[in-house]
């Protein structure tokens, strides 16, 4: 369905990818623009780093709501994905890494539900294939490489104990394009796909109440209070899912991490 027509000839035109490639704000030209989502990064940055600041500054032993929600984002970075996922015994010196990016993927997810920002910056590929392939991915492959030496890292990953030698070929291939293409890829685009679709679901039920309203007639202008409401269930779906996918990404990250320190394969 390209378009929806009333009787006056109106015509809804459904959003799609254009409506992401937002102008920018200032500048001209791919490498000389400045955007909007680029300026929710730099914000996003400005809000977790003096939001930690301000609240770990006067520590309490009873803690207020801000040390308290601080604290409670911290000790679930730490216990329920870094040690977790990593292991009692290496998690420590990856707390602020786990920490920092569950923090970071939150905030820009969630800015597509709060208004004036309302667009979730990981809706952009390019985000979140630069923190998959530009942090995580030579994190986990260098502290593998450091654990077990070059050798080593690639015997556990690719020719562990145990594999037949007639499967060894294929079984090396597929976990070689696993560990060093597929997983970062996967990681970044399950962010992106969530916050891509979840947000362009919101504009049709928003925008679409928003056309019958002003241009429908009869029967379809009463219809409009249905999609309004569809748009508000699914703005608490997508926040919901904006909290999840950051939990998913932070803890596949500690994930990759534990493996790549891990003995065994």
């Amino acid at each position: 369905m390209g378009a929806l027509v009333l009787a006056e000839g109106a015509e809804f035109a459904p959003p799609g990818v254009k409506d992401f490639n937002l102008p920018p704000l200032f500048g001209s030209g791919y490498w000389l623009s400045f955007t909007k989502p680029m300026l929710l990064v730099v914000i996003s940055l400005i809000i977790i780093v003096t939001y930690f600041m301000v609240t770990s500054r006067r520590l309490k032993v009873v803690p207020g709501k801000g040390q308290f929600i601080a604290e409670s984002i911290y000790n679930f970075g730490r216990n329920n994905i870094a040690r977790e996922q990593i292991g009692s015994a290496d998690f420590k010196p990856f707390i602020p890494l786990i920490l920092g990016l569950f923090s970071f993927v939150l905030v820009n997810n969630l800015f597509g539900i709060i208004p004036f920002f309302q667009f979730p910056t990981m809706a952009r590929i390019g985000f979140p294939v630069a923190l998959a392939f530009l942090v995580v991915y030579p994190v986990y492959h260098y502290v593998g490489f450091k654990r077990h030496g070059f050798k080593g890292y690639l015997k556990k990953e690719l020719a562990p104990a145990g594999i037949p030698g007639f499967v060894l070929p294929l079984y090396s291939t597929i976990e070689f394009a696993q560990k060093f293409f597929i997983a970062p890829a996967t990681l970044a685009i399950r962010v992106f796909a969530a916050m891509f679709a979840g947000h362009l679901i919101i504009m049709v039920f928003t925008l679409g109440g928003s056309f019958l309203l002003t241009e429908g007639e009869g029967i379809v202008k009463v219809a409009s209070p249905v999609a309004f409401l569809f748009a508000i269930a699914m703005t608490f779906l997508e926040a919901f899912i904006q909290i999840l996918q950051a939990y998913i990404f932070a803890l596949l990250s500690a994930g990759y991490i534990g493996a790549a320190l891990a003995s065994e394969h």
